[in-house]
């Protein structure tokens, strides 16, 4: 089946719809999103209930602006700079569209190729990130308060409900908000600009040596600065549609790319 992965949508609707009516995007079987649904772009809810629509043919991964959502839905969390989730929150299907978004995974894998928000640690090989996304999913579904809550990296320790497990909640942070790490290979959360302007004591993840998932092509967004990077072991597709920037599509079969300038500034 044809497939395209398409990268960080953040609320973009028109931008995904031209993107999706692109005569070789629209003859898709299925769609993988890499996360970030909502948030940054104007019509977060045009979008979710879209992606919704599109039923078996989507794939989605939750990635930090989702969870972000999430947190505000549950009323655990504020609005932050530049959220634009006011039309969501107020929608009359509010509660059906976060309880569709909360079951959606952080990892998804499928033969050799897998598909995450961020990044995923370089100890962990596939059986090791699939078990460790299964278990933060459950808690997740099963315990949502504290974890939404909390998800933020920098939060005082003293500040985290004590009912959250600090190994799913590191796990939860590294799906969802990983970019760089540090030559041990353990996840630093201070940087978010363009790869050329690493600190020193810097890696992207994707760089760690060691990393058990090399084998793999692994999918992600999150990392707007980094834009579209690709190579036989990873592809990030977050071309920066919430700044402004195009929204990216990749085929998985061939390699073949697709974009759409922001059509919704």
């Amino acid at each position: 089946m044809t497939t395209w992965v398409i990268g960080d949508v953040h609320g973009c609707y028109r931008t995904l719809r031209a993107l999706l009516a692109k005569p070789e995007v629209a003859a898709a079987e299925r769609y993988w999103f890499v996360g970030d649904l909502v948030n940054r772009g104007p019509r977060s809810l045009e979008t979710l209930r879209f992606v919704t629509g599109l039923g078996e043919r989507a794939t989605v991964v939750l990635g930090n602006h989702d969870l972000h959502f999430l947190a505000r839905a549950a009323d655990v969390a504020g609005p932050r700079r530049r959220d634009d989730l006011e039309a969501l929150l107020a929608a009359p299907d509010l509660d059906e569209l976060a309880a569709w978004l909360i079951q959606r995974q952080l990892l998804f894998s499928e033969g050799e190729r897998l598909l995450v928000h961020a990044g995923v640690l370089a100890a962990w090989d596939r059986a090791e990130a699939e078990r460790r996304a299964r278990r933060v999913e459950s808690a997740l579904r099963t315990h949502p308060i504290p974890y939404l809550e909390s998800f933020r990296p920098g939060l005082p320790e003293a500040a985290v409900p004590v009912e959250v497990d600090s190994a799913i909640l590191g796990d939860l942070r590294v799906f969802a908000l990983l970019r760089a790490v540090d030559p041990a290979g353990r996840p630093a959360y201070d940087f978010t600009g363009p790869l050329a302007e690493l600190p020193p004591g810097r890696l992207p993840w994707f760089d760690a040596p060691s990393r058990a998932t090399r084998e793999l092509l692994i999918f992600c967004g999150h990392w707007a600065a980094l834009g579209l990077f690709r190579r036989d072991d990873v592809v990030a597709l977050d071309t920066g549609c919430a700044w402004g920037g195009a929204l990216t599509a990749f085929r998985v079969e061939d390699g073949r790319i697709e974009q759409t300038e922001n059509l919704d500034r």
